[in-house]
């Protein structure tokens, strides 16, 4: 029993005086604290999650994004093609000629689009979304079809079943009766369910939001003599409709002009296509324009093989609230491993150098007090700015660990500096959470700073002593 308590003894002293073992024991703590912080990168996870499955359910019963596609003239066509038949009684091979309808789809030549923007919030819990009423003016006109591409006979083209159709993503916002006036006759239109587009839900589900559902809204036959058969003709409308995150719009026109207005002061320009007046943002809100060209964008006037997928030259605004508390706790815990490393660092270079010394429970426990600082950070983040939530957070911390060491050290100059040099450590981080396009720079040269400092100081120790 005594050879083993000596042999303890010896083992505790060794640990005491040898740099190598006090190293060793330093970065296993380090490791073991890296089981604390990926817990928390968890519960980031999970409230980003829950935030985002509230915004969703606020949206879901409001009216989702809006995007306009229209309007678009669809006119029939007969076309005609043989078959070759048994006849039952001959048993002689016959030649039918059998009709087929088609379809064939024709953009507008001038599209204007005015639209008025007003915003709110809408709050359940601690979450927060924007949501907004838009209304939307439309004009234009239409000239007269060009078949030519399909070298069509005048006489198949089914005028007189002609229609007007839009597509739209937002069917449940509409809130007044869709109608759209050509010359002096207006039009009702009719919805007709069509599904989700395939490629718009792959396109959305690379950043996890919810795919667009298409409607088509269809309007009741034209009548020719309001048709552009011989001449062009005007058209507009008017729609209110309330939407959220988003709403955009699709440059159909050979010449399409859209002009989007909101008191909103967060704007956020999406899509194929920016603004082109340069005083589009002011102290009140934004007043964006868009010109479009036809030779701008690689589609044509008309398609005779049904409505074209035309979901990525959409463009518009963004209303969605920046909430980027979650991110900026996700980042600031990817230095989680920089902050434990360079605290226990200090300690064990004041170990080192004033032979003081510090049990391993005693770096456990300032490296867990540096782990509650991520918690108090989220949680304070989801009630109040991320800057108020970090101070607080960084003050408690820095507070405690400060007080802490001074049991430890014994040393009002040790503690002073424990405190300081935290204080200087997470204002670092903070800086860098905040600056993106110098981020990496302010970083690396914050870093090089860090280790000169530290290869200052540990100069004097006596290492093969040791």
């Amino acid at each position: 029993m005594k050879t083993n308590n000596q042999q303890q003894g010896k083992f505790g002293k060794w640990v005491k005086k040898s740099i190598t073992a006090r190293m060793g024991m330093v970065g296993f703590l380090v490791i073991i604290l890296l089981i604390p912080l990926s817990y928390i990168q968890d519960l980031i996870s999970e409230r980003t999650l829950r935030q985002q499955e509230v915004v969703n359910e606020i949206n879901q019963k409001w009216g989702k994004e809006v995007l306009l596609y229209g309007p678009i003239l669809k006119i029939p066509y007969k076309t005609y093609h043989k078959k070759t038949i048994i006849h039952e009684k001959t048993k002689e091979l016959q030649t039918e000629t059998i009709e087929e309808i088609k379809y064939a789809y024709f953009f507008p030549k001038e599209l204007d689009i005015t639209s008025t923007i007003n915003p709110e919030e809408k709050k359940r819990g601690i979450y927060k979304t924007a949501v907004y009423k838009s209304n939307i003016a439309i004009n234009g006109n239409f000239i007269t079809p060009d078949f030519s591409e399909i070298d069509l006979d005048k006489k198949d083209i089914v005028w007189e079943k002609a229609r007007m159709i839009i597509k739209t993503s937002n069917l449940k916002g509409v809130n007044s009766l869709v109608e759209i006036k050509l010359n002096k006759k207006k039009y009702s239109f009719t919805s007709k369910y069509q599904g989700t587009n395939q490629q718009a839900q792959n396109r959305y589900n690379k950043f996890n939001l919810q795919p667009l559902e298409l409607h088509i809204l269809e309007s009741k036959f034209i009548a020719k003599e309001n048709l552009p058969i011989k001449n062009s003709i005007q058209f507009s409308m008017n729609i209110n409709i309330n939407g959220s995150k988003q709403i955009r719009f699709i440059p159909i026109g050979k010449e399409t002009l859209v002009t989007i207005k909101s008191d909103w002061k967060t704007a956020n320009f999406l899509g194929e296509y920016i603004p082109y007046n340069s005083d589009k943002i002011t102290d009140t809100g934004f007043n964006a324009k868009w010109k479009i060209l036809e030779i701008n964008r690689p589609f044509s006037q008309q398609s005779f093989n049904g409505i074209p997928n035309l979901m990525h030259y959409a463009f518009g605004v963004n209303f969605m609230i920046p909430v980027d508390e979650y991110q900026k706790s996700e980042r600031s815990i990817k230095y989680g491993f920089l902050v434990i490393g360079l605290t226990f660092l200090i300690f064990f270079l004041i170990q080192t150098m004033s032979k003081i010394h510090i049990h391993p429970f005693q770096y456990l426990m300032i490296g867990i007090a540096l782990t509650m600082f991520y918690t108090l950070l989220i949680s304070i983040s989801e009630h109040s700015s991320y800057l108020k939530a970090y101070i607080i957070a960084g003050i408690s911390v820095i507070s405690l660990i400060t007080f802490y060491s001074k049991s430890i050290l014994k040393n009002t100059k040790f503690t002073s500096f424990i405190g300081i040099s935290l204080s200087v450590l997470y204002g670092f981080i903070f800086i860098i959470i905040q600056l993106e396009n110098y981020a990496l720079l302010v970083g690396s040269i914050g870093l090089f700073v860090i280790l000169s400092a530290v290869m200052y100081t540990s100069r004097k120790i006596d290492w093969q002593n040791n």
